[in-house]
């Protein structure tokens, strides 16, 4: 099944929703000649395994029953997606694997999944079906809603590996979720959209299991329930009871612009496999109004972190992040510019205007001893008119590496994809910087004056990291504080390398991935899993440890998929 460079849509469909589910990709797979084999054959010729065995339960309550308040006089339908040759492909053109680079590849697959199996036995032993485990104690937890939510992730990570009898086990749990209870009053609509359907529909589109399908509608309906308001647009928090007596759901006044800005891809792609335009709908009705108020904000291009959907305001406030609050909103652009094929020009439309504002006033380069041409993506306040950059950069922001490339490839702009290299090699800096491997949660550099030439200055970089209180004697050279020092199992930075890799070829990008992995490995494990480190900027033997396991702590190692061949001559698109 050889892909190259050719556009296949499903296999854009799949790459897509495995991609995002907040934020959490996982690539992680392994390579054994004879199940690849044996897996090409299924693939290639639809003989993919029936679901008539397994017993699907109906969830306790049927979301789909209740009658909305606000009903438009038409849905908005999918739209018609523009000819094949439209789209760009994006991948990049690989060269013949030699022998040596596939047992490379093949050894270190092999160490990445037997890590995962160690992960999913423990999780398997201390907290199937809850939603997380506690990797020290070996407790578990529910933290959202109570539908197995670490399980349901991982289902497109258990088939990609070649898990067959995990995956199986692990469907048949998923069959009986129950989306009519919840272990919270209160159900958070942008993590249950995230985690829940887009794990759900992940795995759906890989094995092509009904049940997975039967259950994503399900909760498709119920995140649907949450659009029942008196404008149409979504709560922030589903008021469980409530919105199963079809009470109309009251709009918060304001929230982080990521939770309604965050919900286009997998609901655009639930009315694909459904042909119910309904969830397309939904979400179209939101991403208007952020189209509408994009060149009207304080920051034209940006939106600020938090909006009104209620008043359906997305223009006031001068705090703008490419971090927390608002990065899922701006990863979801170009994605879904891709996953309608460009037949929203929306979606064009605002990923352009997003990044050059991006790139005009959040990203710079890092004053460094060694010099190194890197970019870094910071925050911007504006104040009375002014655009201030607040040089720092959160992990969550390392997912704008992969985006700038993704788009740059979409779009035919190749200074975005040698910007997404830049702000993803970065990133790549602030692990390898810190003694532990591990990049820390939040950290401050001293910005250079110019991206072309930045001689290190270092009388301006101790009155830069004299200025800062939260500065400390240990941190590397160049670096003004490490204001959080935790690493929690953050997926972005890798993810950006796996997109850079595969946008690009450059071999690097499969070193950095390896001494990513190495480093998270080594200085997360425990006796049972994985777990958040308290403090990565000092070196520790063991490194102190959180009872807390990110859902899902998805290690992503860029290296070259048995599942679809990217060596050999390439199909033109």
């Amino acid at each position: 099944m050889h892909l190259g460079c050719r556009r296949v849509r499903r296999e854009v469909v799949v790459a897509l929703i495995v991609l995002v589910g907040l934020w959490h990709f996982r690539d992680v797979i392994w390579s054994d000649p004879t199940e690849f084999e044996r897996l090409e054959r299924w693939m290639n010729h639809g003989a993919i395994r029936s679901d008539a065995h397994e017993n699907f339960t109906e969830s306790s309550f049927d979301w789909s029953s209740i009658r909305h308040s606000y009903r438009p006089g038409s849905l908005t339908a999918l739209p018609k997606p523009l000819p094949d040759d439209a789209i760009p492909p994006v991948q990049h053109c690989f060269d013949e694997e030699t022998t040596d680079e596939t047992m490379v590849r093949v050894a270190r697959l092999t160490e990445v999944r037997q890590l995962f199996q160690a992960n999913w036995a423990s999780y398997r032993r201390f907290a199937w079906g809850k939603d997380a485990l506690m990797p020290v104690s070996g407790g578990a937890k529910d933290q959202f809603s109570g539908w197995a939510a670490t399980l349901v992730d991982a289902l497109d990570t258990l088939w990609i590996m070649g898990l067959r009898d995990e995956f199986d086990e692990a469907v048949a749990e998923v069959a009986r979720i129950d989306f009519g209870r919840s272990t919270s009053t209160r159900v958070n609509m942008f993590e249950t959209n995230i985690r829940y359907l887009g794990g759900l529909m992940a795995a759906y589109d890989l094995s092509g299991r009904g049940v997975l399908l039967r259950k994503a509608v399900e909760l498709g309906n119920m995140i649907y329930a949450g659009f029942n308001t008196e404008n149409g647009m979504p709560v922030d928090f589903i008021d469980f009871e409530a919105a199963k007596r079809g009470d109309m759901l009251q709009v918060e006044e304001r929230v982080v612009s990521a939770s309604p800005g965050t919900l286009s891809l997998e609901l655009a792609h639930l009315s694909q496999l459904t042909g119910d335009d309904k969830y397309y709908d939904a979400a179209s009705r939101v991403m208007d109004v952020f189209n509408k108020g994009q060149n009207s904000t304080e920051l034209p291009g940006a939106w600020p972190m938090w909006v009104s959907m209620k008043h359906q305001n997305v223009t006031t406030g001068g705090a703008f992040t490419l971090g927390g609050s608002q990065d899922s909103l701006y990863e979801y652009l170009p994605k879904m510019h891709q996953l309608l094929q460009g037949g929203d020009a929306k979606y064009e439309t605002m990923t352009k205007t997003f990044l050059e504002t991006a790139d005009k006033y959040f990203l710079f380069r890092p004053m460094l001893p060694s010099g190194q041409d890197i970019l870094l993506p910071g925050n911007v306040n504006v104040i009375d008119g002014g655009a201030e950059l607040d040089p720092e950069t959160e992990h969550l922001a390392c997912f704008v590496g992969g985006m700038f490339g993704l788009a740059g490839k979409l779009f035919d702009a190749p200074e975005d994809v040698e910007r997404g290299a830049k702000l993803t090699s970065g990133c790549v800096f602030a692990y390898r910087a810190f003694p532990t491997g591990l990049m820390p949660e939040r950290l401050d550099t001293a910005p250079c004056a110019s991206r072309s030439r930045c001689p290190w200055n270092e009388v301006l970089w101790m009155q830069e990291r004299d200025a800062r209180a939260e500065w400390q004697q240990h941190l590397p050279l160049g670096f003004t504080t490490a204001k959080d020092p935790r690493y929690i199992l953050r997926p972005e930075a890798i993810e950006s390398v796996f997109y850079m890799w595969r946008l690009t070829g450059r071999v690097e990008f499969q070193e950095d991935a390896w001494d990513m992995f190495r480093a998270v490995a080594n200085g997360t494990r425990t006796e049972h899993a994985n777990a958040a480190v308290l403090d990565v900027t000092r070196e520790a033997n063991p490194l102190p440890m959180e009872d807390y396991m990110e859902v899902s702590d998805a290690l992503v190692y860029p290296w070259r998929d048995p599942w679809s061949p990217i060596a050999g001559p390439c199909e033109s698109p």
